[in-house]
């Protein structure tokens, strides 16, 4: 199997939202762009799928490893095979792949952020990093883009914080702040035992609209000579406001269940952004 075919399948069997919104790409940054995905979906998978840390973390540690012999011209993964000609084509910086690698041994060492500033930096290294990735693969002229990325990564983290509340908790992990659970009058032990309640519903609405502000910051910070190259991104956002609506609408009660869109209502929701973009 080609490298460019590993990357795909990866991709495909995921059925992330992400997938949706290089459907459309022209046939160097679809390749590109899904090689950057498959690298993040290696690394993610190394946390979520091993019950072992330490063997996580030595994992994580070949991953660095890899990256330094992948931008040395000798990569040895299908991945970073992959990756390589994406990183050479398009200038993708090898500090930022790392810093994605640092944010899934995150999950290996915190299950709890005690406020929303030390969530901020985990968002960052799994989510606004992977956004200022995509930003290059794109393609930009103002510089003010990143800051849209960077701001659309971190919507697209809190989402999806919102959205596996409840199956992260069955895996012992908090990421909703600590500091916003006591302001909201809602316990640890509340969201691991799976209680919905008014309490946490109003937690959760403040998730959402914060989310929310998030898209309309990095939309409004999106130049609009990039707006066309920058599609893919408004397909992702369109996709995940409409999760977030759904989440909302249904008095988010994410303890209980995962929402999710149908791969059909994606696909609609990703040819419509698309052509309004």
């Amino acid at each position: 199997m080609s490298p460019e075919r590993y990357c795909q399948r990866k991709a495909a069997r995921s059925g992330s939202s992400f997938y949706y919104s290089f459907l459309f790409l022209p046939p160097p940054q679809r390749r590109a762009i899904t090689a950057l995905y498959a690298f993040c979906r290696e690394v993610d998978d190394v946390v979520d799928e091993g019950a072992d840390a330490q063997a996580a973390h030595e994992k994580l540690a070949w991953w660095r490893d890899e990256l330094e012999r992948a931008y040395a011209g000798n990569p040895g993964h299908p991945v970073t095979r992959a990756l390589l000609p994406a990183a050479r084509a398009f200038g993708l910086p090898q500090e930022l792949l790392a810093e994605i690698i640092d944010g899934m041994e995150m999950d290996l060492t915190l299950d709890r952020y005690a406020d929303f500033k030390a969530l901020q930096l985990y968002c960052y290294r799994v989510a606004s990093t992977v956004g200022l990735l995509a930003a290059e693969i794109f393609g930009y002229r103002n510089r003010h883009t990143l800051k849209y990325a960077h701001d659309l990564g971190l919507a697209f983290q809190l989402t999806n914080i919102i959205r596996d509340v409840g199956e992260d908790a069955r895996r012992g992990r908090i990421y909703l702040p600590l500091e916003e659970l006591d302001e909201f009058g809602v316990s640890p032990a509340d969201i691991l035992q799976g209680r919905h309640s008014d309490a946490f519903r109003r937690l959760m609405e403040y998730q959402v609209d914060r989310a929310v502000r998030y898209y309309k910051q990095a939309l409004y910070q999106l130049p609009d000579e990039d707006r066309r190259a920058q599609r893919p991104g408004l397909v992702m956002a369109a996709i995940y406001r409409t999760l977030l609506d759904e989440i909302r609408q249904g008095g988010c009660r994410v303890l209980e269940r995962r929402t999710d869109l149908a791969p059909l209502r994606r696909l609609w929701i990703a040819w419509r952004a698309w052509k309004q973009g």
